[in-house]
């Protein structure tokens, strides 16, 4: 993913720009000063630095990051990251959305996100392994089941999650299931879980073109970042009828007006390690692919891809953010005064991290639902949590983006005020 990052430049970096998005929230809100600076800033960060034997024989030293922002509502939760490009703002902005993420689907988890400075993809097998582990130590000081619970973010799996637990059922002495999600299933993964994020993102995408008076038959479709998330919306809106016009990975990406098989070029892609090159489809930039002519946008790939500078140029009817961030606050009031809407992360990425928390109430139960109940009860909670937005959007006369933060922002504060300030 470290193309697409670099292929746009935010203007601001995304510490500042969670920052500016809670604020104009906040302005909302009756929230005093010492609450709304509580609400604002994390709890608590932890920043390790940590030695990993190389393959060679040689050492490297690696920087981690592990922040919560707000405990109010229950425990942590958020992904870790593995990526050359990742910053404490970074960090510090991820955990904040994550905050807002949980609040506003009316899950019990506050929000925290980690990281680790490093490509994985320069990694071995064996050294990915040693650097998680070595990592899911260093941070198992704040970890726990009922107090930070990590899962897959951009650049980590299944597989990682695995290490992380049995790291800490090592060190725990007994199996620790509920430690962490999105785990593989053979050790108390839960069905659906790998397709959530995409399944989420489908879902509002749908309800979206609904309230736009888009058809989603014969709709077209671009979809910048092809992993997990932007594969499963892409595999979802074809099978609705929407026609897939153009996709995009960190190589660059692929357009054909006519449309694209998502599951041939998935195809692909495991084959050839890009999408560059599909046959029968035209190469164009990752900056090419957002200002196509396309009916929904799916920005699925990292934050800050969307800004002030190619604003103006989208023409696209809808956008619905796959990716944590990737409009920025001066791209956001551009977009809404060319009437472009805007779905934004905290509903239409919150899908993983809705089948985390039922990842993680049934391994604490050790009781296990169907694929079924899962999607059922996903479905369920991203329909409630669009249409509350949506009415207070409209009550409040803003975007969609403020309607959900305000929503959150307020759910937490209410808590916060209710259990009072200790001491």
């Amino acid at each position: 993913m470290g193309a697409q990052a670099v292929a746009i430049t935010p203007k601001e970096d995304t510490w500042a720009m969670a920052l500016r998005q809670f604020n104009v929230a906040a302005d909302f809100l009756p929230l005093k000063r010492g609450i709304r600076e509580v609400l604002a800033y994390p709890k608590r960060e932890l920043t390790v630095n940590f030695p990993v034997k190389m393959d060679d024989g040689s050492v490297r030293i690696f920087t981690g990051y592990r922040v919560h922002h707000n405990t109010v509502l229950g425990p942590t939760k958020g992904g870790i990251r593995y990526h050359p490009g990742v910053t404490l703002n970074d960090v510090r902005a991820l955990a904040m959305w994550m905050t807002w993420k949980c609040s506003v689907v009316g899950l019990p988890f506050g929000g925290a996100k980690g990281a680790v400075v490093v490509n994985p993809k320069e990694l071995s097998r064996d050294e990915l392994e040693h650097l998680t582990r070595r990592y899911a130590t260093e941070i198992s000081i704040l970890m726990s089941p009922e107090g930070d619970i990590p899962a897959p973010d951009l650049g980590t799996d299944a597989q990682v999650m695995a290490w992380i637990m049995d790291t800490y059922s090592m060190h725990a002495g007994h199996s620790t299931p509920s430690v962490v999600t999105g785990k593989p299933l053979a050790i108390g993964g839960s069905q659906g879980r790998s397709e959530a994020p995409g399944r989420g993102v489908w879902l509002v995408a749908r309800e979206a073109s609904r309230q736009v008076g888009i058809p989603l038959d014969g709709a077209k479709v671009a979809v910048q970042g092809f992993g997990a998330v932007g594969s499963t919306v892409s595999f979802l809106l074809h099978d609705h009828g929407c026609s897939i016009v153009a996709v995009s990975d960190s190589a660059g990406g692929i357009h054909n007006e006519k449309g694209i098989d998502p599951r041939a070029l998935r195809r692909f892609k495991d084959e050839h390690g890009t999408v560059a090159g599909f046959p029968g489809a035209e190469r164009i930039t990752n900056p090419e692919l957002l200002e196509l002519s396309c009916d929904i946008l799916v920005p699925s790939a990292v934050q800050g891809q969307i800004t002030s500078e190619n604003a103006p140029r989208l023409r696209a009817r809808i956008v619905v953010e796959g990716a944590n961030g990737p409009v920025t606050p001066d791209a956001d009031r551009i977009l809404a005064d060319r009437k472009i809407l805007v779905v934004p992360d905290a509903i239409s990425n919150s899908g993983g991290v809705i089948v985390s928390y039922f990842e993680w109430v049934q391994g604490l139960q050790q009781f296990f639902w169907t694929e079924d109940e899962i999607n059922h009860n996903l479905e369920r909670i991203m329909l409630r949590s669009f249409g509350q937005v949506v009415r207070t959007a409209e009550e409040k006369r803003t975007t969609l983006r403020t309607a959900a933060l305000i929503r959150a922002i307020d759910r937490v504060a209410e808590a916060l005020m209710t259990r009072g300030i200790y001491p």
